[in-house]
């Protein structure tokens, strides 16, 4: 991992937010490699979730909800995690994490008589906010600790406004904070993150049928990410895991470097959501079936990955270091090309040939990220590529005027091939997607 978080830095994938004055914890900024690569992740799950369905719809919701939201939900009664605090270093620490009574910033060789913490107390992990324009007409509110609550008190404007019937989905992508009380592991537990979240709303007696269907759909995702099934694993939550309101859910579980973690869940909410909202509102979100007149409150399936987990989970899994023939190392992010930040990079051997070279990268440019790079002999530029995980790179060479081609250099295999330039966007391009 600490190779890793080097190369993120190094490279401009993930580094600390607010760095120059030392970092705030739990927060990151993703650079420009590292922007791309989630908006690609996220553009991935936005295809497969939304635009090849017609029973999924997408929506964008604000970030600060209606306060009641969170009292509908119980998260202001129950949204909390056991905290002690350490009288000598000062430091706050999830009860559940500590090792007896020990404090994990004191000395090995302290006693654990000597440490000091508290009791344990419940700590609400939202994050809250004031509104209003003055401190006496302030009110209370928060930043959402989760996607999915706007999803359910919008879902009778959803439904109607999109003219979808039971059963069907609504989708978003957004932010969401938590102030954790021990950020760690890097990108992997934060305050602020995005999820992708899916709400799939279907008839009592399907239940268990859509469960079924969205977690093999959801585990056959992760595997067209590019990750090899020995990273992947489903962990059914035991009956004394489960949350009160749920029937059954699954983690998809990835093997990280500090061991296997959640990535995504998939949940059956029952009818929880929808009816405590619309106790709380007074609004009515039952529906009825045109058919047979039955009314019912839908239930709900869930899907819900973490963006900035799977993001971590990608750097993880293309991570590579390669020997090479000559003896020395090459580091190599295997992307899948779908994925890679950078999809091409335009190399002229030359930086004589630099004109016609960039003119070949902006007609490049319009259909793909790509990089133009004349810096540097042409190995050194090909392992600056590898390191990044560009899938190909185009290099234009003193034959290039004669005989109207480039040579295309693959990433993984390092084959390179004589391409010729009139069909070099429609040869990328085929690429790539026979890569899906």
């Amino acid at each position: 991992m600490e190779t890793l978080v080097s190369l993120c830095a190094a490279r401009g994938f993930i580094y600390p937010a607010s760095e120059i004055y030392g970092g705030i914890a739990g927060f990151w900024d993703y650079g420009p490699l590292g922007v791309e690569l989630k908006n690609n992740l996220k553009a991935f799950w936005w295809r497969r979730m939304v635009r090849e369905r017609e029973d999924v719809v997408g929506v964008d919701t604000a970030i600060i909800s209606h306060p009641r939201t969170w009292e509908a939900s119980g998260h202001v009664e129950n949204f909390s995690d056991p905290m002690v605090d350490c009288r000598v270093c000062k430091r706050r620490f999830r009860s559940d994490q500590l090792e007896g009574e020990r404090c994990p910033e004191a000395p090995k060789k302290r006693a654990v008589t000597d440490c000091d913490l508290t009791e344990a107390r419940e700590f609400n992990l939202m994050l809250r906010t004031e509104l209003g324009a003055s401190v006496a007409e302030s009110t209370t509110a928060y930043l959402r600790p989760e996607t999915c609550q706007p999803i359910f008190s919008g879902f009778k404007r959803v439904r109607e406004s999109a003219r979808q019937k039971v059963p069907f989905g609504i989708a978003q992508i957004g932010k969401a904070f938590r102030n954790e009380i021990t950020p760690r592991n890097f990108t992997f537990r934060s305050r602020e993150f995005e999820q992708a979240e899916m709400e799939f709303f279907c008839h009592p007696s399907e239940r268990e049928k859509w469960f079924e269907f969205w977690r093999a759909f959801r585990l056959q995702f992760h595997r067209d990410l590019g990750f090899d099934e020995s990273l992947l694993r489903t962990r059914p939550h035991a009956p004394d895991e489960l949350a009160h309101y749920a029937n059954a859910a699954d983690d998809i579980e990835f093997l990280f470097p500090f061991g296997w973690q959640e990535i995504e869940g998939i949940h059956d909410r029952g009818d929880w959501d929808l009816s405590r909202h619309s106790e709380y509102s007074g609004k009515e979100l039952a529906v009825t079936n045109e058919q047979t007149k039955e009314r019912f409150t839908p239930m709900c399936i869930e899907t819900s990955v973490g963006i900035d987990r799977t993001t971590l989970a990608l750097l993880v899994a293309a991570y590579t270091q390669q020997e090479m023939e000559d003896g020395e190392e090459r580091t190599v992010m295997r992307f899948h090309p779908a994925l890679a930040p950078i999809k091409a990079a335009v190399l002229p051997l030359s930086k004589k040939l630099a004109e016609p070279a960039k003119a070949l990268n902006a007609r490049l440019c319009g259909h793909f990220n790509t990089f133009y790079d004349e810096a540097g002999n042409i190995g050194r530029r090909y392992r600056r590529q590898d390191e990044v995980g560009t899938p190909f790179c185009v290099t234009y060479d003193f034959d290039s005027e004669d005989d109207g081609c480039v040579t295309v250099r693959e990433r993984d295999t390092m084959n390179q091939e004589r391409v010729p330039m009139e069909g070099i966007t429609h040869y990328l391009r085929d690429r790539l997607e026979e890569a899906l």
